[in-house]
């Protein structure tokens, strides 16, 4: 099922942004006021909501009230043609995932779309899921995980600066929010995360800019350190932050003051600073690839996030949750781990961490057609099959060990074709159980439609 984005604003912002939106399998649907929207919510539950908040009518705090109330977890960014930094906190604050000035970008629209896709949640109005507490929620007894939580914990109410490490996926964000909501600071949680946006929108995007600073700035835009006054500002993967940019974001820490792009006002701001990195920070700063005057300044608080495969059973705890989590969202009967699939999730090194660990659940859950969970329903290789059918699958398994190697491009194809088997045809379930948007799945059709495969 392709992606679907309600526009609550007036036709011109959203009309140059249709034909590009459509062509990367994109629903667009543009309404004028929160009354339509709200019956169109329940009907068509978008992915991601757009509203214009100088829209005559407009009232976005109704909007973000009524989503809290239901439960439910749809992005809201809200955009304006007329925008003021007291607004923008105000919605922010309400729920809101960021405040933009008009005209609409395309380029930040298909950051917006890229980065929520793997973690967007919906769920339907007759069964309401608290995913706000969900997000809260930091699992697991090891000792490491809890020595982690004790020191966030501990320091959440001072303003000290914190630098998160650890492995990719092993929940950094998790913890800064943590901090965050122990802080007891009343602004914002902003977050920006710095490989996702080229040094020219970067620097925009955490300083604001003011009218005609550069070609496509027609108003003044509040950047994220001022969206956060009072509050926190998490700098997500900084050590891919250009090294120029890294000296202003210094003089922030220092002064606690800045200057808007092309702007001559200094903006005094209340921050408190979290940045994570996924990488060897001193070492970044060895080869100096990351200011050591910067990283001294941000690691007041080192905390180290452990990597799930030092966690011990905490992999198990994590899997139960995240078994229940998709159980309850795809509306189906409770499941339960195997013996044998407890052992594999206990000895596998997990690259990726409890992000992989989410993945490979919700993968399971959607292949288990009984009670149990199997290590076969992690899908580990290319013998995806029907269990509805198993002497044909014992006779696929048996034909494909025969060949022990072959090309990556004909494995790719043969999982592909037996995801959408195994789905039915439901190209957004086979994108889920490959890992892949539907996007890149349909791409990869259309190839073999040429080649004159047949397609489930």
């Amino acid at each position: 099922m392709e992606k679907k984005i309600l526009f609550i604003a007036r036709p011109i912002h959203v009309t140059p942004l249709y034909q590009s939106l459509q062509e990367q399998g994109v629903q667009l649907i543009l309404l004028d006021s929160v009354e339509l929207a709200l019956k169109n919510i329940q009907e068509q539950l978008p992915d991601f909501i757009f509203v214009q908040s100088d829209l005559p009518g407009i009232r976005v705090e109704k909007l973000l009230t009524w989503l809290q109330e239901n439960n439910l977890n749809i992005p809201v960014y809200v955009f304006t043609e007329r925008g003021s930094a007291k607004e923008a906190r105000k919605l922010m604050e309400a729920g809101a995932k960021d405040y933009w000035i008009a005209p609409l970008n395309l380029e930040k629209l298909e950051i917006v779309l890229k980065s929520e896709q793997s973690k967007q949640v919906t769920c339907s109005l007759e069964q309401p899921l608290n995913f706000s507490e969900e997000r809260k929620q930091i699992i697991g007894n090891h000792p490491s995980i809890q020595a982690a939580l004790n020191l966030a914990k501990r320091i959440a109410r001072s303003k000290a600066s914190v630098l998160i490490s650890g492995e990719s996926g092993t929940g950094k964000e998790l913890f800064a929010r943590y901090i965050h909501e122990h802080s007891g600071r009343k602004g914002a949680f902003i977050a920006v995360n710095c490989a996702a946006l080229p040094e020219h929108l970067l620097e925009s995007e955490l300083f604001g800019h003011e009218k005609g600073a550069f070609t496509g700035a027609i108003a003044r835009k509040p950047g994220k350190f001022e969206l956060a006054n009072h509050g926190t500002i998490l700098l997500d993967e900084i050590t891919e932050m250009d090294i120029n940019l890294q000296a202003k974001l210094l003089r922030v820490i220092q002064e606690e003051e800045f200057d808007r792009v092309g702007g001559t006002e200094t903006i005094k701001v209340d921050v408190r600073i979290i940045a994570t990195t996924n990488r060897d920070i001193e070492q970044q700063v060895k080869e100096n690839k990351f200011r050591a005057d910067l990283f001294y300044r941000l690691n007041v608080i080192p905390l180290k996030i452990p990597p799930l495969r030092e966690r011990g059973e905490d992999v198990i705890l994590l899997g139960k949750f995240f078994i229940s989590k998709f159980c309850k969202m795809y509306k189906l009967p409770p499941k339960i781990l195997s013996n044998e699939a407890k052992k594999w999730l206990l000895a596998h090194p997990w690259p990726g961490n409890v992000r992989e660990l989410q993945n490979l659940m919700e993968r399971a859950v959607l292949l288990s057609q009984n009670q149990y969970i199997e290590v076969k329903h992690f899908l580990l290789d290319e013998n995806i099959f029907d269990e509805s059918n198993s002497v044909q699958s014992q006779q696929n398994t048996t034909e494909d060990s025969l060949e022990e190697v072959m090309p990556l491009a004909e494995m790719e194809k043969r999982m592909i074709l037996k995801s959408l088997k195994l789905t039915g045809g439901n190209r957004s379930q086979a994108s889920q159980l490959l890992g892949i948007s539907v996007r890149t799945l349909r791409n990869k059709l259309n190839e073999y439609k040429k080649q004159g495969i047949a397609i489930p």
